[in-house]
């Protein structure tokens, strides 16, 4: 373990944000660099010798957290850096954008605040990076067996990095011009920098992993040809269908969905736009939706210079404090300040749009908002607080229903989907189809982080398995695990 009286005589500690002023205009991380290594390793001393560590349940990677843990403690960065990466292929993406259920389920969080889990991993990983601790690890041997990955967010590159460490030679494609899915695309640099994502699929190139882009399988290459091309194939391209909001106006200029809009911004960073076509300068903005995908956006449009920014949620305001029905350990639903709620705005909560109000021009001018309540587990609208707000600009950032199944990659496999869309599975990941898996977003729903990259690595278990008979990978979560919760 680590420091044993650490949790009685070290408070918790966070990294340091810029102050909001100064970070809002730029696209740099929010945090003020090198803030956690001079207090790091005593947040670590604070993870007590618990005997039943409940974080290991609550991260779906099954992370050996206070085995890494007593490692910063110690400052021993490379055997951190270690433990670290045996269970988490990519721990500066899950540091960073992860909303760390290990810490809700953190044994100190029964009655104190919990241990800065998220914080101790990125450091450790962090100073591998500078450290020269993370190298390429290519494989002693090839296999002579042939995968395609296709999908580069977090769930494909996990597959495919185990994948070709066992020895396969892999092919990554990727609809986008550049790898990364949702990590390069949907997430705003100042939540994370690209070039982490940048050194990581260096690595994997060191290793021996191939990289396709801007190639769509079931539009630019048929689904059933690809299959006979390889050996196996992995479906890791997401749940990228966007939930619509149809209600009258939703046709105007000016409503987008948000994953419209912050790609764009995006692209923006990468030098490929030298502004982005949608964007909130100067105008009214409004987020409907009150997740993490709203929250990038009410920070994208901070940055973009809107005149005023509104975030609306249809579920009533959480509490601050764990609700009885939602006990240690599992992941309560609390509110949240986030970086981009820091920096400004309004957070408007139990209301439901009624309709966009246009000009002459077809352009958004108004949101009509209505309050709602939840009464015998039905949504009631409350007569007598409908009202408008100004929007130039709005953004639909609620949630995702399920993988694309217009580019017919679906139907060219000839998949079997599941009761809720999703593509079916079996224990090992495979699909109806021989020889085809799936992991991630694509067969789980819309998920976090964290359970894309369990999925995988479980994914290429199963592959590694029906290639060679046997496999030494790691599966972490099975396809029918789901979250802690009551």
């Amino acid at each position: 373990m680590a420091d044993p009286k650490g949790f009685l005589t070290t408070g918790r500690e966070v990294a340091r944000t810029r102050p909001a002023e100064e970070r809002v205009k730029d696209w740099n991380e929010v945090y003020v660099p090198g803030s956690l290594l001079p207090i790091i390793s005593k947040q670590a001393g604070r993870c007590m010798d618990c005997g039943i560590p409940f974080c290991h349940n609550g991260c779906p990677l099954g992370n050996l957290i206070p085995e890494w843990n007593d490692y910063a403690y110690r400052e021993d960065w490379t055997a951190a850096s270690e433990r670290l990466h045996a269970t988490n292929n990519f721990p500066e993406f899950t540091g960073r954008l992860c909303p760390a259920p290990c810490e809700s389920a953190c044994v100190l969080a029964i009655n104190q605040p919990a241990v800065t889990i998220k914080n101790v991993e990125v450091s450790i990983i962090d100073k591998a990076w500078d450290s020269g601790d993370v190298t390429p690890q290519p494989p002693e041997r090839l296999s002579g067996k042939t995968v395609a990955v296709i999908g580069s967010g977090p769930a494909g590159l996990a597959a495919a990095q185990q994948l070709t460490r066992a020895g396969h030679t892999v092919a990554v494609y990727e609809r986008a011009d550049r790898i990364g899915g949702l990590l390069r695309y949907g997430i705003p640099e100042f939540k994370m920098e690209k070039s982490h994502i940048n050194r990581r699929i260096e690595q994997m190139r060191a290793e021996g992993t191939k990289f396709r882009t801007e190639i769509e399988i079931g539009r630019d290459i048929d689904a059933a040809k690809l299959r006979k091309r390889y050996d196996a194939v992995v479906i890791a391209a997401g749940a990228t269908v966007s939930r619509d909001l149809p209600v009258p106006g939703r046709e105007l200029n000016g409503v987008h969905f948000a994953m419209e809009y912050l790609p764009l911004s995006n692209k923006v960073r990468e030098g490929d736009l030298t502004v982005s076509p949608i964007s909130a300068e100067g105008k009214h903005v409004v987020v409907i939706g009150g997740g993490d995908t709203g929250a990038d956006c009410v920070g994208t449009a901070h940055r973009q210079g809107a005149a005023s920014v509104t975030q609306l949620e249809i579920m009533p305001k959480p509490g601050e404090e764990r609700a009885a029905h939602q006990p240690w350990p599992t992941f309560p639903m609390l509110y949240k300040v986030t970086s981009a709620h820091e920096e400004g705005g309004e957070r408007v909560y139990s209301v439901s749009t009624t309709h966009f109000e246009g000009d002459e021009d077809g352009n958004v001018q108004f949101l009509h908002l209505i309050e709602v309540e939840f009464k015998g587990g039905k949504l009631e609208q409350k007569p007598g607080t409908e009202r408008k707000i100004p929007a130039q600009l709005v953004t639909l950032a609620m949630g995702f229903t399920g993988t694309d199944q217009e580019n017919g990659l679906v139907e060219q496999f000839g998949l079997e989907l599941d009761e809720r869309g999703n593509i079916a599975r079996d224990a090992d990941f495979a699909t109806n189809v021989p020889g085809v898996y799936v992991a991630g977003d694509a067969g789980r729903g819309q998920s976090l982080i964290v359970w894309a990259i369990a999925e995988g690595r479980s994914a290429a278990r199963g592959v590694d398995r029906m290639l060679t008979g046997a496999s030494d990978l790691p599966a972490p979560i099975r396809p029918t695990d789901r979250a802690l919760t009551a």
